[in-house]
């Protein structure tokens, strides 16, 4: 039943005992097959330029805001402005069988006040694509975000023709909640904006699916997921 005020007016429902949440922060957070750590250019820059070079072309650069980078200096000279940025804040994928840094996201559009965080930046290269390390990495942050920070609101947003980045979106159990039209100008075009999003309702049953897929006995000696992360969480959803 919709709440009321005393002019009889629908209101949302209460939320008690809110107070603003704490900012993320540079810390590093340990999986099992991967580690992330805030972005730092020292110890991360080569390892990064290296990873990204091992893509057949620019690409992967399209629907992002930067790149792709001619050379190493220009590539570290993003890297250093980003290391210094607090929104969005960004942390580094480390391969925990390798040691080496293979891929970029942040949290960003930071807002404490309401407790709403958005996962971007995504920037993975072909040693972190379509990997256990790249769900696990994804799952680690949103786990920070919500039970950590104990945010109430976690926002994926991508370029609304950015087919693969909305794929993600839903596999990772992210909920569509329409299109922006015209939000943003960038690399000299428009973009529609598409929006998804997960509530901290939804993240015990999203949580349990992330762990239920990235459980050793969901893969074959090949490395072949037996369930999907879809089916795992709609499974979990009792």
């Amino acid at each position: 039943m919709t709440r009321t005020n005393e002019y009889q007016q629908p209101i949302g429902e209460a939320v008690t005992d809110w107070k603003a949440r704490e900012r993320p922060a540079r810390i590093g957070i340990d999986g099992r097959h991967c580690r992330i750590e805030p972005l730092d250019v020292e110890r991360h820059a080569a390892d990064l330029f290296d990873a990204y070079g091992r893509a057949p072309d620019g690409s992967d650069w399209t629907y992002l805001f930067v790149g792709p980078f001619a050379n190493f200096e220009s590539f570290r000279d993003y890297l250093t402005k980003a290391e210094a940025s607090a929104d969005p804040l960004h942390y580094t994928v480390i391969d925990s069988a390798s040691g080496k840094a293979v891929g970029t996201l942040a949290l960003m559009r930071i807002e404490p006040v309401h407790g709403v965080i958005e996962m971007g930046s995504v920037t993975f290269s072909p040693l972190l694509k379509q990997t256990r390390i790249s769900t696990e990495a994804q799952y680690l942050l949103m786990r920070y975000v919500f039970e950590d920070l104990g945010y109430r609101r976690y926002e994926w947003k991508c370029d609304s023709l950015n087919a693969p980045s909305r794929k993600t979106a839903l596999r990772l159990g992210f909920e569509f909640e329409g299109i922006f039209r015209q939000a943003i100008v960038y690399k000299g075009r428009n973009r529609d904006t598409a929006w998804y999003a997960i509530i901290d309702r939804d993240w015990p049953r999203i949580r349990r699916g992330f762990e239920r897929w990235l459980a050793d006995d969901n893969f074959d000696a090949n490395g072949k997921q037996r369930a999907s992360l879809a089916q795992l969480r709609d499974e979990s959803a009792g």
